[in-house]
Parts: C-alpha cells; sequence; structure tokens
C-alpha cells in the first residue's frame, strides 16, 4: 500500500500508570500542508482576532527546520527558518479551517504560547458529552519520525503480554488479559489473569515516586529488542508470588484467535472468535475464520472484540458483509465520513468527493489479492463481546451492521466511543492529530461519544443502549471457555433470550472516570486507531 494515502482514525495516547498530557511530537506527514513555502521570513506574523488566513500561509516555517530527505516519502523536508510563533500560526489556521468543532474554539494569539505543543493542547473544545466528559478527548501529538516509524511497522516491541490495567492509580491492579502465540511471556508460561505484583523491584501496587513510576511506565512499554525487566507476578488468587525475566522482542499480533464452535443442544451451532486488532493481517485471518464457520454451518456468531482498539475500517466493512451477507448489504453505507459544516460535500484535506465506505464483499488487498470474494454468514444477529477497549474501527463494526437493521446484541461493558478521526498532519517535525470527522452508519447516526453499553446496565452513563447483558470481564478463566463469564452469558443468550440475564455486573461506569481511569488495555498507538485506504492504495 502506498503510505501516504492512509488515513489514521481516532485515538488516545498510550499513557500507562499517569495522567500526563499527550505529546512529544509525531506525524506521517501524509497531506503535506507546507508546499509552496520557498523561503524564510525576517518578522513573525501579526495576530488579528477573528481573522484567519490559509494554513499554508504558515506552513513549513519552523523554529528548528529540519533538513535532507524524509527517510520515509523520501521527499525533501519543506521546512525553512521560522520561529514559534509561525508554527502557532498555523495551528490556529489548521483547526479553523478543518477542526471539526472549529466553531467552538478559543482564539488564542500565537505569540502568547512558547510552544506548539502547549499552543495545540489549549487549542480544542471544551464542550462536554451528555455524561459530562470531554467530546473531544483525543486531541494529541507525536514526533513525526516516531509516528512515522509506528504507522509503518505493523509490530511493536513487546512482551507478547497483553496487560490490562484495572486500577491506574495506588493500589494498583493490573492483570494480563492474553499472551500473544510463540512470545516471550508465553514462553515464561504467563497466563490470562496473573497480576503484577513489582517490576525491577519496584513496589508496582503502591509506588507514589515519580521517579519509581517513571520506572515501571519505562518496563510496560519498552522502546528496544533486547531490553529485559523482572516482573514479580502472581498467577492465581492466593498463590505464591514467583519471579520472571521479559526480555522484549519484535511482536506482530495474532489479530483472530481461538476460533471454536459450540452446540446449543438444539441442533443450533455457534461459531466464536477473539478477534485483538483491525490489522492488515485481519483481512486473511478472518477470512479464514468465516469460512470455517460457513462450512460447519453455524447459525450463530459470537465476536469477541473486548481488547479491540481498532484499525483499518475496511476490515471493519468486510467483517460485517461476512456477518449479513449480499441481500441485507447491497447498495448500502457501512460508514460515511462527515466533516465540518464548511464541507458537507467535500473531503477539505484531499478536494476529493466524500465517498462513502460500502459494505465490501471483495477482499480490499490488505492481506489477500484484492477482489476475491468474501465468504459470508448471512446472519440477522450477532452477539458481540464488549468492553472499554472495544474502540473506532470495532465500534463501527457495531454501528454500521445497526445502520442496516442487523440486530447487534452485546455482553460486557460500556465501550470506549470513539466515532471521530482525523488526519496526522505533520509540521515542523511535529504530526497532530486533531479531530476533523466523524463516521455515521447508513441510518445516519454517529453519536456514540459516550459508547455503547448493554440496556441492562444499572447506570446507562448516556451511553447507546444496545440489547443485551452487563457482565464483568472474568480474568479467572482463559478467553474462549465457555465457563468464562462474558462466554458463557453469551451463549445463554442466544439460546434463551434477556432472560438469560444476570445481575448487572459490568462495571458501569461514573461519569468522572476517564477512560485512563477505567479499566484499560496498554496498546500502541497504532492498534487503537481507523485507518481509511483509498482505491489509489493497490
Amino acid at each position: 500500500m502506498m503510505r501516504n494515502t492512509r488515513i489514521f482514525r481516532l485515538s488516545a495516547c498510550v499513557l500507562v500508570l499517569v495522567l500526563n498530557a499527550c505529546g512529544g511530537g509525531g506525524g506521517s506527514g501524509q497531506v503535506n500542508s507546507g508546499s509552496g513555502s520557498t523561503a524564510p521570513v525576517s518578522s513573525d506574523p501579526v495576530y488579528t482576532p477573528g481573522v484567519y488566513n490559509s494554513p499554508t500561509t504558515y506552513a513549513a516555517h519552523c523554529a528548528m527546520p529540519r533538513s535532507g530527505v524524509d527517510p520515509i516519502s523520501h521527499q525533501q523536508y519543506p521546512d525553512v527558518q521560522g520561529s514559534m510563533v509561525w508554527e502557532n500560526n498555523w495551528l490556529r489556521s489548521w483547526e479553523n479551517s478543518y477542526y471539526l468543532w472549529y466553531n467552538q474554539l478559543p482564539d488564542l494569539n500565537p505569540a502568547s504560547y512558547s510552544t506548539a505543543l502547549s499552543y495545540f493542547a489549549a487549542d480544542k473544545t471544551s464542550a462536554l458529552t451528555a455524561s459530562g466528559s470531554l467530546v473531544d478527548k483525543f486531541h494529541f501529538t507525536y514526533t513525526t519520525s516516531q509516528w512515522e516509524a509506528l504507522s509503518q511497522s505493523g509490530a511493536s516491541v513487546d512482551y507478547g503480554a497483553k496487560w490490562e490495567i484495572i486500577q491506574s492509580k495506588p493500589p494498583r491492579q493490573m492483570l494480563v488479559a492474553y499472551v500473544e502465540p510463540n512470545s516471550p511471556a508465553n514462553n515464561v508460561n504467563l497466563q490470562r489473569g496473573a497480576s503484577v505484583v513489582k517490576i525491577d523491584g519496584i513496589d508496582f501496587i503502591n509506588a507514589s515516586d515519580q521517579t519509581s513510576v517513571n520506572a515501571i511506565n519505562a518496563a510496560l512499554s519498552p522502546t528496544n529488542a533486547g531490553e529485559s525487566h523482572i516482573f514479580t507476578i502472581i498467577d492465581t488468587p492466593g498463590s505464591a508470588t514467583r519471579d520472571v525475566t521479559l526480555t522484549a522482542t519484535t511482536v506482530t499480533s495474532q489479530s483472530v484467535m481461538n476460533i471454536k464452535t459450540f452446540s446449543q443442544g438444539t441442533g443450533r451451532l455457534v461459531g466464536y472468535f477473539q478477534f485483538n486488532d483491525h490489522l492488515a493481517t485481519a483481512e486473511l485471518a478472518l477470512n479464514n475464520a468465516v469460512t470455517q464457520m460457513k462450512s460447519a454451518g453455524v447459525s450463530d456468531l459470537i465476536i469477541d472484540m473486548r481488547y479491540n482498539g481498532g484499525g483499518y475500517l475496511a476490515i471493519a466493512s468486510e467483517l460485517a458483509y461476512m456477518v449479513a451477507g449480499p441481500q441485507r448489504t447491497n447498495g448500502l453505507v457501512f460508514e460515511k465520513t462527515v466533516f465540518n459544516d464548511k464541507y458537507p460535500t467535500t473531503d477539505p484535506i484531499t478536494g476529493q468527493t466524500i465517498v462513502p465506505t460500502p459494505f465490501y464483499s471483495t477482499t480490499q488487498g490488505l492481506s489477500v489479492s484484492g477482489g476475491q470474494a468474501l465468504p459470508a454468514l448471512n446472519l440477522a444477529r450477532v452477539m458481540i463481546l464488549m468492553g472499554a477497549d472495544t474502540c473506532s474501527a470495532s465500534e463501527s463494526v457495531i454501528n454500521g451492521l445497526r445502520g442496516i437493521n442487523v440486530q447487534v446484541l452485546v455482553v460486557g461493558s460500556q465501550s470506549c466511543g470513539k466515532p471521530y478521526g482525523f488526519y496526522p498532519q505533520d509540521n515542523c517535525g511535529t504530526t497532530y492529530f486533531s479531530i476533523e470527522f466523524k463516521g455515521v452508519n447508513n441510518q445516519g447516526f454517529g453519536d456514540y461519544t459516550d459508547g455503547f453499553i448493554p440496556q441492562n446496565a444499572t447506570a446507562l452513563n448516556d451511553g447507546v443502549p444496545v440489547p443485551g447483558c452487563a457482565v464483568a470481564d472474568d480474568f479467572t478463566h482463559e478467553l474462549g471457555d465457555p465457563a468464562e463469564s462474558r462466554l458463557g452469558t453469551a451463549l445463554q443468550y442466544l439460546a434463551q433470550g434477556a432472560s438469560a440475564c444476570p445481575s448487572p455486573t459490568g462495571l458501569t461506569v461514573a461519569p468522572i472516570l476517564t477512560r485512563m481511569e477505567r479499566p484499560h488495555m496498554i496498546k500502541p498507538v497504532w492498534m487503537q486507531n481507523r485507518i481509511l485506504i483509498r482505491s489509489s492504495d493497490h
């Protein structure tokens, strides 16, 4: 695929234990607004309240210009000598032009902020959702070099243990959610439910000084292959502690795991698989899984997306088609991109006419040759296992199917609420992630900023209610085990209906809790996005 035509949609910074601001620069430089910048200037722009110039007026006029060739795009850096005031003016104009809620922005004087990061952090809407949380929870940056490396790799330096932060403040609790096959974590027999007590001798549960917290965060997010840390763990509640040495390596996520079928004793066969990420490799993995389900003759399907942070929207569309089949999807919209009211019909970044994403009935060339017919189960309903880590493209599967009246049932807890998206935009070595659009389904609905939530939850917290059961995550059983609470409840619901729901235990969320205060998984930022692809990518 051509890197410069990808559109990364909605992500949250990867924060582990402390609620620091997102920052540090980033970006993929996919849309180079610096074209036309030809010479340095000798004075700073003058701020006039309410007056905005085109972003190209200020683009690539940098306090510290880069020189040479971008190693990813192989294009000359457009930077010329400017100042931080020039960089802030570019942000002001860019946000006014393309930010989804541009008319809610404060008009900030670019000269009043000493860095572009501080200006960017302040230049966003302060509007709240119905639950009282911020509408814009996804305003962040990366250094361009960092982001290019992350977005291109498709793999991360990791241990292969997927950590779930249950409590991020002392007394902390962190459990293993699942383990990647053939990974360092698998090699030391880490299993779901194991809890961390110490890291490199530091008290993980109670550490409060910043030096210790920084060391813990660094160990949880290794930067180099070969980096080793000692984790003191408890495998099961009440068991003795043991020390394991985890050495980071390059781990490629296995998108689909635990493909199984369950007989309900009435001639009905229920299919199940754990779907972790909408990565390019998932195209092949999902194709194989659904082909297996179709051959088995499943009558119902359970998709476990409780830890799926997102990825390619095309994968979400393909999956939705494979669930619903051709008759239910023919000619209908999976998701339409909606920009701010300045651009009702045209993508303002690319200049192209907005074309909705359909339900793809053929492969899109991500890991299977393009144009291959997809298998379809032709189901009128589907069960989704979800939680706070069910984000972005995963929520698009739910919303897209609901938009064509496929019955979506859910078991678990409130999803994270990411209907929005952006183009990562580079300027002067920092890539900015600023919300520029939202996705809506075939019925024009996309307002789930507080997420989807099982309708029997004791407190709906203004999430969008979906038929199903609120059930807490069960770390005492492996994923795919029918004794695991969420899967077991889903199987009973498919057989008996809503009467099968137990008393709600789905960890419904008080409005004052941010996502980082809710149980959440540590994942790289590129695994927490929606990503659009265009026809020129193939």
